[in-house]
């Protein structure tokens, strides 16, 4: 029978399998007159959880009372807590529990996404804690049941994984991005055998940007490849709008100019083709449409678009792919283009711009990505 809720205890193990994860943290009593507040909270915990699979909940305490070494201690705590869906702080710092270890936790945790803040009214100098969460949505309880509630809206019913797959978050788990991801790698034959994340943005709400830092058993070559880091975005649809010239070099394509903070170009701005992602999930075609509307101004209807491949942009760190699109513009369409003004659609501003395919190739500040999606367009056979 599959237990409902598993108590893991300092130095222990958790199960290969689970749903969903909490690590208990917070100040641990200093003295024996002073009780923990672990054992309510797991008490309670196992008789609210209620998703269809197992709850492991990692308590930093001992089970016999027998503390392990010290860094055998810091090890497992740093690890559970790094690899678990919800790390709920209750911290009634006071006499007997200063949580000064508490302190460095929660600066370890705290923009992790996974963490939910308790404390009581009476307790010493968590006005920081609570300032920071308030300042970026991390919830906040003022009792250890309300804490509990927290926690578990965060898990709602889990999703079971096993092996590494345990340790990416229930947040994370649940994107889009991830879940194209880990389909590959389990097509191919490789296991994702242990992982960590790194951070995620945003750290409230749906989350756009992740990275993880991970360890895979390579099968065709029978090993283990260990700490490397994989990136993420939600996967982008672009498009290569031209006019055929004479040649493939006197060809016109419309791209975009836009700054962007990570550019290595002398003014801080890039060349790149109209096209992105959007927070809903659209079909790659209308996405590509919508995309290239809103950053040209030239409305351009999906049925006009011809698909080509989709290929990811950087394959030896992010997981994300493009998915191209062409359309043939009319002379008049691309006329409109080259006397176009900028385009500003939110805190986006895009200055659309039409380019000979031979002096893009020529210049340096249109990047490999844009440059392989443009060749495979128009000078491909």
């Amino acid at each position: 029978m599959v237990e409902r809720v598993v108590v893991v205890r300092a130095g222990e193990e958790p199960p290969a399998v689970w749903s969903a994860s909490v690590f208990l943290a917070g100040p641990t009593p200093r003295s024996p007159e002073v009780p923990s507040w672990r054992p309510g909270a797991v008490a309670e915990i196992e008789a609210r959880w209620s998703g269809p699979g197992t709850l492991v909940v990692f308590v930093p305490e001992p089970a016999g009372g027998v503390w392990p070494d010290y860094a055998e201690q810091r090890a497992w705590e740093l690890r559970w807590g790094d690899r678990c869906d919800v790390v709920l702080f209750w911290i009634p710092r006071g006499p007997g529990m200063p949580a000064l270890t508490t302190n460095d936790e929660f600066g370890r945790w705290k923009d992790s996404g996974r963490v939910v803040l308790g404390t009581p009214p009476e307790a010493e100098s968590v006005r920081y804690q609570r300032g920071y969460a308030a300042d970026n949505g991390i919830p906040t309880a003022d009792t250890l049941p309300g804490t509990i509630d927290l926690a578990l809206a965060e898990l709602s019913d889990g999703a079971e994984r096993e092996g590494g797959k345990r340790f990416i978050p229930l947040r994370l788990w649940r994107t889009e991005g991830f879940r194209r991801w880990i389909v590959t790698v389990e097509r191919s034959g490789n296991d994702l055998v242990d992982a960590s994340q790194v951070w995620v943005f945003p750290t409230t709400g749906p989350v756009v940007f992740w990275a993880l830092r991970v360890s895979m058993w390579v099968a065709s070559e029978d090993r283990l490849k260990v700490g490397e880091v994989v990136l993420s975005r939600p996967d982008l649809a672009s498009v290569v709008a031209y006019l055929p010239g004479e040649t493939a070099h006197d060809t016109e394509v419309v791209l975009v100019r836009e700054f962007r903070p990570a550019a290595r170009t002398v003014d801080g701005f890039v060349l790149e083709l109209p096209g992105g992602s959007h927070s809903s999930v659209l079909e790659p075609v209308t996405l590509a449409a919508l995309e290239f509307g809103e950053e040209t101004g030239l409305v351009v209807a999906a049925d006009r678009l011809v698909a080509h491949t989709s290929r990811q942009l950087a394959a030896t760190m992010t997981t994300h792919r493009q998915a191209m699109f062409s359309v043939r513009l009319s002379a008049a369409e691309m006329a409109g283009l080259r006397s176009a003004g900028p385009v500003v659609d939110g805190t986006e501003v895009t200055y659309p711009v039409v380019w000979r395919v031979g002096d893009l190739f020529a210049d340096g500040r249109a990047d490999w990505t844009t440059l392989g999606a443009v060749a495979e367009v128009l000078l491909g056979s």
